[in-house]
């Protein structure tokens, strides 16, 4: 799980966990976070996230691998 948190320069990704502001949660999985993105993240943070924010956001989870669905027999 990675961290999300809401400060008062904006929305910051906080790997180490303990910056202080309102956080919130988003699994490692690019999917998780294209969800996040779309309004769940905003609603948690209780905030309307920045163009440059989610940026930010959006080049993070460029970086993040994609998981496929196992096959099934």
């Amino acid at each position: 799980m990675i961290r999300i948190v809401r400060t008062a320069e904006g929305v910051k990704i906080d790997p180490s966990g303990k910056l202080t502001g309102r956080g919130a949660y988003i699994h490692q999985k690019r999917d998780c976070w294209e969800k996040g993105i779309k309004g769940s993240l905003a609603r948690a943070l209780k905030t309307t996230i920045s163009a440059e924010d989610h940026q930010l956001l959006k080049a993070f989870m460029e970086e993040l691998p994609i998981e496929t669905e196992p096959a099934t027999k």
